[in-house]
């Protein structure tokens, strides 16, 4: 097979393929999506132990998508970088050279690190999400009769947010929480005149997956939030949105998610009729600000 000449390509051609690869390649293809500017400057060695890999392996895995070997691949990477956004890890080294390092371990320490990690998530979500996927994601979620929300596992606080302030817009939403394990037979009220709402990152939950694919055999719209081009939501969501993210941890963050999330709530609030908002939550809204609540709503 030819090796694909571009970024754009072998990102493409690595997700059509990404199913059937070993689960080495898996882990490898996984990390050159998500990393690509290490992927262009690192060298093989430093790639191999930051993926938890073999070097050689990286020689396969480009040998097995066309290339002669890892530093054919890496070229494509490079030329890519030249004209890219910074990463995400370069944010967070960046953002730590300018605030300063705080090498001890104290309790503010802590809170440095995941302010910094917090801002470079931040801002490089707007480098990976698109007007176009935006207009899109917001016509389905607005047109839909029920908006039916699935979250598991460090994504559930995300589902339930939005269950909570989609309610406040006067949308007919349904949490699939899978109370008494009826998450699937929850998923099976719905049909063509709604829209499944997922979010899931790695590891992704099971029951999610399952349930994003039966509700794509039925034809019922998708919109997903989650991590990377190569999970199983994106291959089968209407559309998608990737929340890029930094070495796994126990205490990842998910103020990007959640800033993604609240950008799609105001978005449908500018386009919903104003009979199908909260009079109490969302009055008319300025595209240069937040919308001033008009009254508290529970004691918020």
């Amino acid at each position: 097979m030819a090796a694909p000449p571009t970024y754009e390509r072998l990102i493409n051609e690595i997700a059509e393929r990404h199913h059937a690869m070993s689960r080495r390649f898996q882990q490898i293809a996984r990390f050159v999506v998500q990393n690509p500017n290490d992927v262009a400057i690192e060298s093989v060695k430093t790639i191999a132990v930051t993926a938890g890999v073999q070097p050689s392996s990286l020689v396969r895995f480009a040998q097995s998508l066309g290339y002669a070997g890892f530093s054919e691949m890496q070229r494509v990477f490079q030329a890519r970088l030249l004209s890219a956004a910074p990463g995400l890890n370069e944010r967070v080294r960046a953002l730590k050279a300018e605030l300063g390092p705080r090498s001890e371990s104290t309790n503010l320490a802590f809170l440095n690190e995941l302010v910094i990690s917090d801002i470079a998530a931040l801002q490089h979500l707007l480098d990976c999400i698109d007007e176009q996927a935006l207009a899109k994601a917001v016509d389905l979620l607005s047109a839909a009769d029920t908006i039916h929300v699935i979250g598991q596992l460090r994504a559930y606080p995300i589902a339930n947010y939005f269950r909570y302030v989609l309610t406040h817009l006067r949308q007919n939403v349904q949490l699939l929480d899978g109370a008494g394990g009826l998450a699937g037979e929850q998923a099976q009220l719905m049909d063509k005149n709604c829209v499944l709402l997922a979010i899931s990152f790695r590891h992704y939950a099971r029951e999610v997956v399952d349930i994003v694919e039966a509700t794509k055999r039925r034809k019922i719209p998708i919109v997903a939030i989650t991590d990377s081009q190569l999970s199983p939501l994106a291959k089968h969501a209407d559309v998608y949105f990737e929340v890029p993210e930094g070495e796994y941890n126990f205490a990842r963050s998910l103020a990007a998610p959640m800033c993604l999330a609240q950008a799609l709530v105001i978005c449908m609030g500018h386009q919903l009729p104003r009979s199908r908002r909260s009079k109490s939550d969302i009055p008319e809204l300025s595209a240069r600000r937040w919308p001033k609540v008009e009254k508290a709503v529970d004691g918020d």
